[in-house]
């Protein structure tokens, strides 16, 4: 076996997801299992190059995890020009990607970021030009895709198991406390507006790729936003106006006739088995897929329910579906798609999650904060380069 060393500049791995998610969990996690095999004698070790403005923060990460100090900076200029650096990712915050996008293509690096790619689909169209005019592979985070709840919805689809599928319906979200008598869990930046927050920019991408990937193209949306609560307490402990959406609910036509209506909050209390559940129904079958776990009612064993409000249940509705089996090993699913984006990379094995499928999800959130503040619903047209 021949290992190769891929230095891979990583910004924002002082946040919630940069670090746990991206940094402890996939690249770290390869380190941890041997790197990557390629299977042609080559495996792949990466080396994180930690990127932030935050020094003590960055070094206190390296020497956490075991890395070399070396490979911290505060100068992203002079990483990217660093020619041993191959590929950047990046999970800062929303406003301040396009710029480091940009610069990272102008480099010449090969880029995978978080989503949205930028703030507007203007913005996330010319980063997916500019990056296919450069030559580079580029590739956006689709985690959703790789849940293992999904994955078994995604078996049943391949299996014909729904027959002609007519609906979808998705609860997401949980309580996030207002920060000022319990710290609030997600940082305070996604409930201001001028930041690139609001629930609508950070979801209705997860949502366009969920739905396109499993069901259809979205060809139209109707939403409303809400901000529910306004106002919170940021880190400081200092209150402040919420300005972005901190609820939506969305209806969305897909090709081919099925309609999915998805409600996003972050002032929900959550009652249901996971914190995401989708409901699938087809004319042969339907199932319930969360974060984990898929349950089925195939129409052969769908019962007869009978509207009486006047008599008492007698029986669970749960307990009539049947658990879908895991079948496979599932990892975890940020760390399965950079497997996926380092072959691309290194391999040119096939890749379709890129700064396109990206911008997809920009124009869905775009239009669905336009239907909101217009009241209407509107069309979603297919975007090309």
């Amino acid at each position: 076996m021949t290992r190769k060393t891929v230095r891979i500049a990583m910004n924002g791995v002082t946040g919630r997801m940069g670090y746990r998610q991206h940094l402890v969990r996939s690249l770290l996690a390869l380190r941890e299992q041997g790197g990557l095999d390629l299977g042609d004698g080559t495996v792949l070790w990466p080396e994180p190059v930690l990127v932030g403005r935050r020094e003590h923060a960055l070094l206190a990460l390296a020497e956490q995890h075991g890395l070399d100090p070396a490979n911290v900076s505060t100068d992203l200029d002079a990483v990217l020009a660093d020619d041993t650096v191959d590929i950047y990712f990046d999970a800062q915050v929303t406003s301040a990607r396009e710029e480091a996008l940009k610069k990272a293509i102008a480099a010449g690096k090969h880029l995978y970021t978080e989503k949205p790619s930028a703030t507007s689909l203007d913005g996330a169209l010319e980063l997916a030009r500019l990056a296919k005019a450069k030559g580079i592979k580029h590739g956006v985070v689709q985690d959703k895709l790789f849940l293992p709840g999904l994955l078994k919805l995604k078996r049943l689809i391949d299996g014909g198991f729904f027959g002609r599928i007519l609906s979808v319906r998705g609860e997401f979200g949980y309580w996030v406390f207002e920060g000022d008598w319990q710290e609030a869990q997600r940082p305070s930046w996604n409930y201001r507006s001028e930041d690139g927050g609001g629930i609508v920019v950070d979801m209705f991408p997860h949502w366009e790729y969920v739905l396109h990937e499993l069901f259809g193209r979205v060809t139209s949306v109707q939403a409303l936003a809400s901000t529910h609560i306004p106002q919170r307490w940021d880190e400081g402990g200092k209150p402040y106006d919420a300005t972005a959406d901190d609820s939506a609910y969305g209806i969305f036509e897909l090709d081919g006739g099925a309609v999915a209506q998805i409600n996003s909050s972050w002032s929900v209390r959550v009652n249901r088995d996971e914190l995401v559940e989708f409901q699938v129904d087809g004319t042969e079958g339907s199932a319930v897929a969360g974060l984990r776990n898929c349950r089925v009612q195939h129409r052969a064993s769908t019962p007869k329910p009978v509207w009486n409000p006047d008599l008492p249940a007698t029986y669970s509705f749960r307990d009539q579906w049947q658990e879908v089996p895991d079948n496979q090993e599932f990892d975890n699913g940020f760390k399965a798609q950079w497997e996926l984006f380092l072959k691309h990379v290194y391999a040119d094995a096939p890749y379709r999650w890129d700064l396109f499928a990206g911008a997809r999800g920009v124009q869905l959130a775009e239009l669905g904060l336009k239907s909101s503040a217009e009241g209407r619903r509107l069309d979603v047209p297919e975007i090309s380069l």
